[in-house]
């Protein structure tokens, strides 16, 4: 089973509240006017733009959130930055608190 982003270009948006993965990706595709890919799936995901989605990672064992999202690009880490600013942007926008990882967090 996978638990890092499947893009070879990532960019990491952390999350610091409580919320399943199922409902952070719900919330995800409304703020993006997307859908979730591979509902029901191992590896649901948003799709955001051409060559650019979105992947929700949480944490393992049941610790306390932040949970991650992982914005991916398989064309350039360009187009997945700019697809992460969107998505900061529109979940912001929704009464989300969205950040980067800290120095020192690992994902």
């Amino acid at each position: 089973m996978r638990d890092t982003a499947s893009g070879p270009f990532v960019v990491t948006l952390v999350v610091d509240m409580p919320i399943t993965k199922l409902d952070a990706l719900d919330v995800i595709a409304f703020a993006a006017d997307s859908v979730v890919d591979h509902a029901g799936t191992a590896f649901p995901r948003v799709g955001l733009a051409p060559n650019a989605w979105a992947e929700v990672q949480i944490p393992k064992f049941a610790d306390p959130p932040p949970l991650t999202v992982d914005v991916c690009s398989d064309a350039s880490l360009e187009v997945a930055t700019v697809q992460a600013e969107r998505l900061d942007t529109a979940l912001t926008r929704l009464g989300w608190t969205v950040r980067l990882p800290r120095p020192g967090e690992a994902w």
